[in-house]
């Protein structure tokens, strides 16, 4: 898998050490080495991508290129701003960090086609969770079989039948009767062995729906040797919206455990999913350097090179990558006694039955800016931000400080690409439809 940035060949010589064309030789390996490692990396994206979204290239912020859109076509309803650099600097970034771990996109997060489409040429995978999602990827993704594990552990007969035929062979299993149900159907699959971490760091448990827990292991490895299936390895999830790294490092020990047992049963395992939970921006703790920093050196540590390590980000790649530009439609001030606090309730034209479903599903808090700049010295009211629809339950953001604004003021929200879109509804009548594509240049 490629990285970005090689190491300088060391040492290399002073320029007032040695004559300048002692350096050449050096120079050039190093320029050499540079290609190689980024020879996969694209400097800019696909013309059929380029053309299909009318991706625009930007120098600017998206804030500034949020208000270049208001001005320029006399905007009014919500919209969001896809950013391809933002993407293509995560997966760089991800490539740069953890070297060994292939990332297999939760298509769940975000199925977005432009999504789908960039990661597939970029070299990613694809973590497909039923029927539809396997469909989807395979009508973006040329050659998609080999890239796709479906990761269900819990799977309907129908959609493990779909499949077989579309030679979707590695899936997930955490239980003897989908062993089972998975030889009658499919007997050629590549299974891997969902295991119960310690999931009690992350925002969305999943140990209470998913995974075997090691009381159960020898019974599935029995039953594994009795029906003659192909068991290649182990997978994990340590939870969505995971805050501590300390859960990579305990899951990876509990998985080289699981390695060992299933040795003992006659296993030679060759796989190791270690599963999502990485968060899509670095303001998270942990950060997803920090995660890194402890993932990587384990798996050298645990796992011999001949074992293939693939992980299921999804909103690491999604979340950065969107942003959503809603207006305030409607406002209500709070009548107030003397002495009292000022309370504002803006209304805006996008809500949890839309963008903000994230709120429900997701256990996200999205936090509200104002589009356009405020005098730092403005005071600040307590405020609630309401979606469109008639439901009381349709609040966006509660007891946020705002300055005070006017219907017809804009709002912007960072990191709406996360289990937003992939959820919306068009409860009420409302619905974001519009986006905007750019590709903004990272350093």
């Amino acid at each position: 898998m490629a990285t970005l940035v090689a190491p300088l060949p060391s040492p290399l010589p002073l320029f007032d050490e040695v004559e300048a064309p002692a350096l050449l030789p050096a120079l050039l390996e190093f320029v050499q080495t540079e290609l190689e490692l980024g020879k996969n990396i694209p400097s800019s994206l696909p013309q059929d991508i380029l053309s299909d979204y009318a991706v625009e290239n930007i120098s600017i912020s998206i804030t500034d290129f949020i208000k270049s859109k208001i001005s320029e076509e006399c905007l009014e309803e919500a919209f969001y701003v896809f950013d391809f650099g933002n993407l293509i600097s995560q997966f760089n970034k991800w490539n740069r960090l953890m070297p060994r771990v292939e990332p297999f996109y939760a298509v769940k997060c975000n199925p977005h086609p432009a999504i789908l489409r960039t990661l597939a040429d970029l070299g990613a995978g694809f973590d497909c969770a039923s029927k539809h999602e396997m469909s989807l990827v395979k009508e973006l993704v040329t050659g998609h079989q080999k890239n796709i594990i479906f990761a269900n552990p819990c799977k309907h007969p129908l959609h493990i039948t779909h499949a077989q035929q579309e030679g979707v062979e590695m899936m997930t299993f955490d239980n003897v009767d989908e062993l089972k149900k998975i030889k009658r159907l499919f007997p050629e699959a590549k299974l891997v062995m969902r295991i119960l971490p310690d999931d009690s760091h992350s925002l969305c448990k999943f140990g209470t729906k998913f995974g075997a827990s090691a009381q159960v292991w020898p019974i599935l490895f029995q039953t594994a040797v009795d029906l003659n299936v192909d068991l290649i390895g182990i997978s994990f999830h340590v939870g969505s919206g995971c805050f501590s790294a300390t859960a990579y490092n305990d899951a990876l020990l509990l998985a080289k455990t699981a390695f060992d047992l299933a040795a003992t049963y006659g296993f030679n395992f060759t796989f190791l999913d270690i599963g999502g939970g990485f968060p899509g921006t670095d303001h998270h703790s942990p950060s997803f350097p920090e995660i890194a920093e402890v993932v990587t050196p384990l798996l050298d540590e645990l796992f011999p090179p001949h074992v293939r390590v693939i992980g299921e980000p999804g909103r690491y790649f999604a979340a950065s990558t969107m942003t959503l530009a809603t207006t305030i439609h409607s406002r209500r001030t709070y009548p107030t006694a003397e002495g009292e606090e000022k309370k504002v309730l803006y209304y805006i034209d996008d809500g949890v039955y839309g963008s903000f479903n994230c709120i429900f599903f997701d256990h996200q808090s999205p936090k509200p800016s104002p589009l356009y700049e405020r005098d730092y010295h403005e005071p600040q009211y307590n405020s609630n931000v309401f979606g469109p629809t008639c439901d009381s339950l349709d609040l966006v953001a509660k007891e946020v400080m705002l300055p005070e604004l006017e219907v017809g003021d804009w709002l912007f929200f960072n990191e709406m690409g996360a289990y937003t879109t992939a959820a919306a509804s068009s409860f009420n009548g409302f619905r974001t439809t519009r986006t905007f594509y750019v590709h903004q240049h990272y350093s």
